[in-house]
C-alpha cells in the first residue's frame, strides 16, 4: 500500500509532505518522493492519493469504559469484537479499556476474559487500565462504594497474573492507608496513576516521588486547583515526568480550562481520553457502567443520583471538538491523541507514531477533519 503526497504528522509533532509505503502490517518507508513511480510499479500496491489530506497515527485511547451499548466490565467475546470495530472505524486503533471498582472475583473474571480474547482480536485492545478498587470513598464519583478498599499489592499481582500482564496502569488514591508503600512497590511493575483522590498538594507530591507518573482524568475525582490549595493538579504540574489525562468532551472540563491546561502542561504531557461508557454512539436511554445503571440524555450520562458517569463521546469526537470549538491547535490535539498517551504507558514503540518499522496504524482526515481512511495493521477498515 502506498499513501502518496499526504500531510504526514511526523514524530517531532509537525506536518511534512511525503509518502508512506506500507508492506503487509508495517511501515516500510516514509517521506520518499512520490516521483519514485518505479517503486509503485515494482510493488504493484494499492495507492491512496493523500494530497491535501492529513495522515496521522491511529489514535490511542488509554481510558475508556465502553461504547455501542457495550460495558467493558461485562463484555463477552462478541461484545469485545464490536467494541474494537467501533473504535477502529472512528480512527482509534489502540485502546486500553478501563475497569471499574468491583469485587475481586469480578475483576478477576474481566482479566481472564480479556487475556483469552486478546489472542485472536483485531489488536485494538492493547492493555487494561485498572480504575479501582484502591480509591477514595470521598472522591468515588461513579465508582461503586461497596467495593472500595485499601491498596493491596497481592490483589494487584493476582489480577495481573490472570490478565497475563495486560494491566498497563493502576489507579490509586495516595492518601489511603498503605498507598504510598503500594505505589513505591507497584510502580516498578506497571504505571501508577493518581485517581479519585482527596489528596492535597503535599501528599500528591510524595506519591509522585514514590513512583506515580500519571494522573487519571485531571480535575475530575479530585480536589480543585486553588490558589492556596493546588492539590494534585499543582503537584503534577511541577513534576516534569508526570502525564495527565484530560476528558475533552465539552462536559467534564470547561473549554477555557482545557486551553489553560494545554498552556500549563503542554501537549507532550496531556493525554486526551474519552472516558466513554456504553452509551457512546447510542441514543438517549438507560445503560450500564460497571454494572451500575446510567441514564444518557443528550451529551451527558449520569447515575440515578445525578453523578456524572463517564462521557458519551469517543476520542475522535473529543479531538474534533478541541480543535474546532476549544481553540487547541491541530498539532497539539493530534499529539495528545497519539504519541503522548502511547508514551505515557511506555508503548510508543508500538503505536502512536508514524515511523519506519512501526505497525501501520494510520488515520487519514480531510481538511474538515472528517475521516477518509482508517488503516489498522496495514489493512483498510
Amino acid at each position: 500500500m502506498i499513501i502518496r503526497d499526504g500531510n504526514i504528522f511526523t514524530e517531532n509533532g509537525t506536518f511534512s509532505k511525503g509518502t508512506i509505503y506500507v508492506v503487509e502490517d508495517k511501515i516500510e518507508n516514509m517521506n520518499i518522493s512520490s516521483d519514485d513511480v518505479s517503486f509503485c510499479e515494482k510493488k504493484d500496491e494499492m495507492v491512496i492519493d493523500a494530497k491535501n489530506l492529513y495522515v496521522l497515527p491511529g489514535f490511542v485511547d488509554i481510558h475508556m469504559h465502553g461504547a455501542m451499548g457495550i460495558d467493558f466490565c461485562i463484555a463477552g467475546k462478541n461484545e469485545l469484537e464490536i467494541l474494537e470495530e467501533y473504535q477502529a472505524k472512528n480512527g482509534i486503533t489502540t485502546i486500553f479499556p478501563a475497569t471499574m471498582t468491583l469485587s475481586e472475583d469480578d475483576l478477576g473474571h474481566i482479566m481472564e476474559n480479556v487475556a483469552k480474547y486478546s489472542k485472536n482480536s483485531m489488536g485494538v485492545i492493547s492493555g487494561i487500565t485498572m480504575e479501582g478498587p484502591f480509591l477514595s470513598f470521598k472522591k468515588r464519583g461513579a465508582q461503586d462504594e461497596r467495593y472500595i478498599r485499601k491498596p493491596d499489592a497481592s490483589i494487584f499481582r493476582a489480577l495481573q497474573e490472570k490478565s497475563r500482564n495486560m494491566i498497563s496502569q493502576i489507579a490509586v488514591a495516595p492518601e489511603e492507608e498503605g498507598a504510598l508503600a503500594f505505589i513505591e512497590e507497584i510502580s516498578k511493575e506497571t504505571i501508577v496513576s493518581l485517581a479519585h483522590s482527596a489528596a492535597n498538594y503535599d501528599m500528591a507530591k510524595r506519591a509522585f516521588e514514590k513512583g506515580a507518573t500519571h494522573v487519571t482524568h485531571l480535575f475530575n475525582g479530585m480536589e480543585p486547583f486553588l490558589h492556596r490549595e493546588p492539590g494534585i493538579v499543582g503537584a503534577a504540574f511541577e513534576m516534569s515526568d508526570v502525564f495527565v489525562e484530560l476528558i475533552c468532551d465539552g462536559v467534564h472540563i470547561h473549554p477555557p480550562v482545557v486551553r489553560a491546561m494545554f498552556k500549563l502542561f503542554g501537549a507532550k504531557r496531556i493525554c486526551m481520553i474519552s472516558d466513554s461508557l456504553s452509551a457512546a454512539g447510542m441514543a438517549d436511554g438507560k445503560y450500564s457502567l460497571g454494572g451500575q445503571n446510567v441514564i444518557k440524555r443528550g451529551n451527558v450520562a449520569k447515575l440515578p443520583n445525578g453523578t456524572i458517569a463517564g462521557s458519551v463521546s469517543n476520542l475522535y469526537e473529543c479531538f474534533v471538538k478541541v480543535v474546532k470549538e476549544m481553540g487547541v491547535s491541530l498539532e497539539e490535539a493530534v499529539l495528545s491523541c497519539t504519541k503522548t498517551p502511547a508514551k505515557s504507558l511506555n508503548v510508543d514503540n508500538k503505536c502512536g507514531i508514524l515511523k519506519e518499522g512501526r505497525n501501520a496504524d494510520i488515520l487519514i482526515l480531510d481538511n474538515d477533519l472528517s475521516i477518509k481512511y482508517v488503516i489498522k495493521n496495514g489493512r483498510i477498515i
